[in-house]
């Protein structure tokens, strides 16, 4: 029997008419995938209106050197409860490794850090994460709907949120524009 593929530290694209309106041209970072189920952090749609500074100040904290960095859209489950994802340089309370690429961290003492100016170098702030039981990744990956593709420092850091989608296809030979929603049968 072939062993599960497990996708920590991947990235999952959501492939054109996959169904759900919720996660059209989503991007999402695997941040733990195993049998009992898979967590990811969406990083390919912003919050429009919402900035780090204004979510510091929400949440009582002087957002000091923080930049007006935008607000990621992390995914449908629990949209108040924010992670960020982050260089390796910096760890903290709760902080977790994604498959030696990169860190996540879901406790406040990173946004306190990049506040003060001592957070990690490179950071994604998002709010909300996408999961899914045992099994139930593995039977969505079966169908018309998500891409499993490798994630890059700079898929992650050195672009805006809104060119991920592409450039993760384009990093793998695909040519987004020829992406179909639908599939036929000969």
């Amino acid at each position: 029997m072939d062993q599960p593929r497990y996708l920590t530290g991947q990235l999952l694209l959501a492939m054109p008419g996959m169904g759900d309106p919720r996660f059209e041209h989503a991007v999402i970072l695997m941040a733990a995938h195993d049998e009992d189920g898979a967590i990811g952090v969406g990083i390919g749609q912003v919050r429009a209106g919402l900035t780090l500074r204004d979510l510091l100040k929400q949440l009582e904290i002087d957002p000091g050197e923080a930049p007006p960095a935008p607000i990621h859209h992390g995914g449908p489950v629990e949209p108040g409860r924010g992670f960020v994802l982050h260089s390796n340089d910096w760890s903290g309370q709760d902080t977790v490794d994604v498959a030696g690429r990169c860190a996540l961290t879901g406790t406040q003492d990173v946004l306190r850090a990049i506040a003060e100016g001592r957070g990690p170098s490179r950071y994604i702030v998002s709010l909300g994460y996408a999961g899914w039981d045992g099994g139930q990744l593995e039977e969505e990956l079966t169908h018309h709907g998500w891409f499993a593709a490798p994630s890059s420092e700079a898929l992650l850091f050195d672009l805006d949120a809104d060119a991920r989608w592409t450039a993760a296809f384009k990093a793998q030979g695909i040519d987004p524009a020829l992406l179909v929603g639908e599939t036929g049968a000969a």
